[in-house]
């Protein structure tokens, strides 16, 4: 059927207009309903930085009655800028998650289930650990070989005592989560413990 440009036209017009009117009223539903308000709205805001790699992204928290409702990079921040990796966008999931531990677990030796403990007994237990590795393997001297002249004035090895004040029996790894002046302050308490195996998971 041949159909001339003025028919055509006919058509298209017909076929505009009768799809305008069926999709009214649908129409105006759509623009009466009222729009979702954002879920950040009266949420206080907190410069936090990502718990995650040595990185230190910064991440704005945005909280409502002290939940988390939503978290994103911050674009002040110098370092990502506002941007963040796959780890640094599932942050949120962190807190917001029903499998997430609020208080340490502790197992006995020899026993098959993990029981719920307080903080101040976990960190006491930790202490006594410490204190009791330290104290059993603390070295004050070490023995080493050295080169010496003998009385031929050739060489010849000795073996003699140096002062060492070290726990061999003790390793620290740190937080990449962890400032420098923490990281500072963590370093000074272990040196003084007489840890010499010191490591950081930025390095590893």
């Amino acid at each position: 059927m041949a159909v001339s440009r003025r028919d055509f036209l006919k058509l298209s017009g017909g076929t505009l207009l009768a799809g305008s009117v069926g999709a009214g009223p649908e129409q105006k539903e759509a623009e009466a309903a009222a729009p979702s308000e954002l879920r950040t709205k009266n949420a206080k805001t907190t410069n936090t930085i990502c718990p995650y790699c040595s990185v230190g992204c910064g991440i704005l928290v945005q909280t409502i009655d002290g939940k988390v409702v939503n978290t994103e990079g911050d674009p002040e921040h110098p370092i990502n800028e506002g941007t963040l990796c796959s780890k640094g966008q599932s942050v949120y999931q962190i807190v917001n998650n029903d499998n997430r531990l609020k208080k340490p677990k502790y197992r006995a030796a020899g026993a098959s289930e993990w029981k719920e403990v307080e903080w101040d007994w976990a960190l006491d237990e930790i202490a006594k650990r410490v204190k009791k590795t330290r104290d059993k393997s603390f070295k004050l001297t070490s023995k080493s070989k050295v080169k010496e002249k003998g009385p031929d004035g050739k060489d010849v090895e000795v073996e003699k005592d140096f002062v060492v004040n070290r726990t061999d029996a003790i390793a620290h790894v740190g937080s990449a989560a962890l400032d420098n002046e923490e990281c500072y302050i963590l370093q000074k308490m272990l040196r003084s413990w007489g840890l010499v195996y010191i490591e950081h998971q930025a390095r590893i």
